[in-house]
């Protein structure tokens, strides 16, 4: 994949369309003057799912390499440790827009949140159940009578709704509730964790083996991925507030402003993930250079290729989460989600937008031909 956007055109197209957008928008949450001819730019909050690092790439290249402020934008991305919950800031009107799984955000909409997923990011789901190669565990319908790991917080939903499918009963499991590392996986106290294709997996691979002094090798594991599962759910998706998309002329012309930047970030983050990974760890994520790197490529794998361009909501895969939440019961009987969602849980609109005029730019919006990179993991992903 290449990020070919004829550069010079390509600002100068974005730098006009900012301008139209500017001349109506008086900004989302107060303006400042721009380092670039003195033209305002639009206050933007962005509100991450979780702290800086990889997964997140795509915004931060899109503030580093000055997308957003062609876009007349002024973005402050705002990290979060587990102490926001995204959909919930956004509900609030503490953001303008917010990062997070969709099953997580259905939750929140039956709840009571007013809330629009504008683009799907992750096109598939990286979350895996990982276990000894030697456990007996190589399916879902293993995990009866097994010590399941989940970090809870709404990251297993996938588990539940895997379970279901395959009829087993959510009290023949014991769920051990497993810090966001490997540990109790790796001291014994876990059969099979939870991990991220892009983080904790890569824990593993960068953990001695005490047996060998060398690195576990992926032939060490079972790993059973989700997105092969009907349990697989939407991840990562732009929310967006329902009632100002409904309302607000302004803010549906940042949202399209906002899309197309983040877009030119993440396709930017596919063809340098080296140097997305730096702006990643300059920006605070505190992960090890190989540790960040692999996490740049594995997120850029379920973004690309894009059949229908980056952030455009499958309707079936959106429809698939949706019956996958329907499904899934917990451990104590509760279920994430009892009716369908709002046809306002979702929307197109604004992502076509963006995709067709960025394609007129000459960007690569779909990555048909996105290559990952090999990884060298490092012992502690240094």
């Amino acid at each position: 994949m290449k990020h070919s956007t004829r550069r010079a055109a390509s600002i100068a197209a974005t730098a006009l369309a900012a301008g139209l957008v500017l001349s109506a928008c008086s900004g989302t949450g107060g303006d400042t003057d721009s380092d670039t001819g003195g033209d305002e730019l639009t206050e933007v909050k962005l509100q991450l799912q979780w702290l800086p690092q990889g997964q997140f790439a795509g915004y931060f290249a899109a503030q580093e390499q000055g997308f957003f402020e062609e876009a007349g934008l002024d973005v402050e991305i705002i990290p979060s440790g587990g102490d926001i919950v995204p959909q919930d800031a956004l509900a609030n009107g503490d953001v303008d827009y917010a990062i997070a799984w969709v099953p997580k955000v259905l939750g929140s909409i039956g709840a009571g949140a007013n809330v629009t997923n504008i683009a799907q990011i992750f096109q598939r789901s990286g979350t895996l159940q990982v276990s000894w190669a030697d456990s007996g565990i190589e399916s879902v319908a293993d995990f009866e009578g097994k010590k399941i790991g989940s970090w809870g917080f709404g990251n297993e939903w996938e588990i539940f709704a895997a379970m279901a499918e395959e009829g087993l009963d959510s009290t023949t499991v014991e769920i051990i509730t497993q810090d966001f590392n490997m540990n109790a996986f790796l001291s014994g106290d876990i059969d099979a964790a939870q991990a991220m294709t892009y983080n904790e997996y890569a824990q593993l691979l960068e953990a001695v083996n005490p047996d060998t002094g060398e690195l576990y090798t992926p032939e060490d594991f079972t790993v059973i991925s989700y997105e092969d599962t009907v349990g697989a759910m939407l991840q990562d998706a732009i929310w967006a507030d329902t009632e100002r998309l409904e309302s607000d002329e302004e803010y549906q012309e940042t949202t399209v402003a906002f899309l197309k930047a983040v877009i030119k970030g993440w396709a930017y983050a596919a063809d340098n993930p080296e140097e997305a990974s730096e702006m990643t760890i300059n920006a605070g994520s505190g992960w090890g250079a190989s540790h960040e790197l692999w996490m740049v490529n594995e997120t850029n794998k379920l973004i690309w290729p894009a059949e229908n361009g980056i952030g455009y909501i499958d309707e079936a895969a959106f429809e698939a989460t949706v019956a996958a939440a329907l499904s899934a019961t917990n451990e104590t009987g509760a279920s994430l989600i009892t009716e369908e969602p709002p046809a306002t849980a979702w929307t197109n609109e604004y992502i076509e937008q963006a995709l067709a005029e960025l394609e007129e730019e000459g960007v690569d919006v779909k990555g048909d031909d996105f290559e990952p990179i090999e990884v060298e993991l490092l012992e502690g992903g240094a």
